[in-house]
């Protein structure tokens, strides 16, 4: 596959933006942030979650809490999962979370076809009951195969299939910038 065309949809403005909105919406669905507990999918959810943490406690006053989530058990793309699910015991994959009666905040870069929030969702429930599992995301491009909404959403991105959204994140990429780019086979 070749790359086609490729453009800039978010810079690093466009980004602090969005995720400024993301946490004051947070805050006012959530009524505060007593007993969320944000959730950040790696590898750039964590990135993420950790930014909007560091917003919120500027709205709020008070830390709330960020916890990294390895889904890499829970992926439906892979014939040992459930094997993997057993021998996930620690506090990063899933079973030493503690979730029981929690608002539980999901936060990933890209949601497409909600395979991987399904993922994390049963990561997240194999560790108990949370009151409520919340997605935000920096960018929606549709394309679900599941039925999974975001509750926060960065930028929404109509795209076809032939698309691709990259999120470069300072923390990983070394720059913060969301790009589409179209392949071509």
């Amino acid at each position: 596959m070749t790359v086609e065309q490729q453009r800039i949809l978010m810079d690093e403005t466009a980004i602090r933006r969005a995720l400024t909105r993301i946490a004051h919406e947070i805050v006012e669905r959530n009524k505060g942030i007593d007993n969320v507990l944000l959730v950040g999918i790696r590898t750039r959810g964590i990135y993420l979650a950790e930014r909007l943490a560091m917003l919120i406690e500027e709205i709020e006053g008070k830390p709330v809490e960020v916890i990294d989530l390895d889904i890499t058990a829970y992926r439906d793309d892979r014939r040992s999962g459930a094997l993997d699910r057993r021998k996930a015991g620690n506090g990063e994959s899933g079973c030493g979370l503690n979730v029981e009666g929690r608002r539980i905040l999901l936060i990933d870069d890209v949601l497409y076809t909600g395979r991987t929030i399904r993922a994390a969702m049963d990561a997240v429930m194999d560790c108990g009951r949370p009151e409520v599992i919340q997605l935000a995301v920096l960018v929606d491009r549709g394309h679900r195969e599941l039925p999974i909404r975001p509750d926060f959403v960065g930028k929404n991105v109509p795209t076809s299939k032939q698309e691709q959204i990259e999120v470069s994140l300072a923390e990983v990429d070394g720059e913060d910038k969301v790009t589409i780019s179209i392949y071509l086979s």
